[in-house]
């Protein structure tokens, strides 16, 4: 391969590379071309991308981006798997297809300047949350408190409420009862006159 051809591609995979903060790295080595291609095709519809590399170039390429470091991962033929998807979608579509295919090695992801090597690296980031699952945390946890609070100050002013209502209905009828005394006319309001004592 000529210099210029190496340049190229070094180009490219810079180019590919700058936007990432994160990828996995596996090893095609073992799967026949139609795998390969029916891999490809099934994160290619998740919208990730896999892209085999020669090592060097490799190295060379994220050494200006947030990927310095994961040269570590490389050792051999690899690919380098990365997309839109957070690498925690990427690392939990990985073990599916390692379950799909057994001959499909997991080298390990690079993450947040973080190795995760091998299988275990991989299955380690794919219980990470994703970045809309890490939000829908945060936003719970600051409305948890929130929604306390409402309940808290609700509560109370509900129950205060009551009583004041029960206080009001009380006073009504303490109202009605007196308006009904003082209307009786003073006859019937007069006690009975005592029977006249017998000689």
């Amino acid at each position: 391969m000529s210099k210029k051809v190496k340049s190229l591609i070094e180009k490219e995979l810079t180019t590919k590379f700058k936007p990432l903060d994160g990828v996995a790295v596996i090893s095609p080595k073992g799967i026949d071309g139609t795998k390969n291609n029916q891999l490809r095709r099934r994160l290619g519809a998740k919208g990730v991308k896999v892209t085999v590399v020669k090592n060097t170039l490799a190295t060379r390429a994220a050494a200006d981006t947030k990927l310095k470091g994961f040269d570590k991962l490389l050792d051999g033929p690899c690919a380098v798997v990365y997309g839109k998807a957070s690498i925690a979608t990427i690392a939990r579509m990985l073990i599916e297809e390692r379950k799909l295919n057994e001959k499909l090695e997991l080298r390990g992801v690079f993450f947040d300047g973080e190795i995760y090597p091998g299988e275990k690296g991989v299955e380690r980031v794919s219980k990470l949350p994703t970045r809309e699952e890490a939000i829908a945390t945060i936003v719970a946890s600051v409305l948890g408190p929130g929604r306390k609070l409402v309940g808290a100050v609700k509560g109370p002013a509900g129950r205060i409420a009551g009583i004041l209502k029960a206080i009001e209905e009380k006073a009504k009828t303490a109202e009605a009862a007196a308006a009904a005394v003082a209307a009786t006319p003073a006859a019937e309001a007069a006690p009975p006159a005592a029977a006249p004592a017998s000689a």
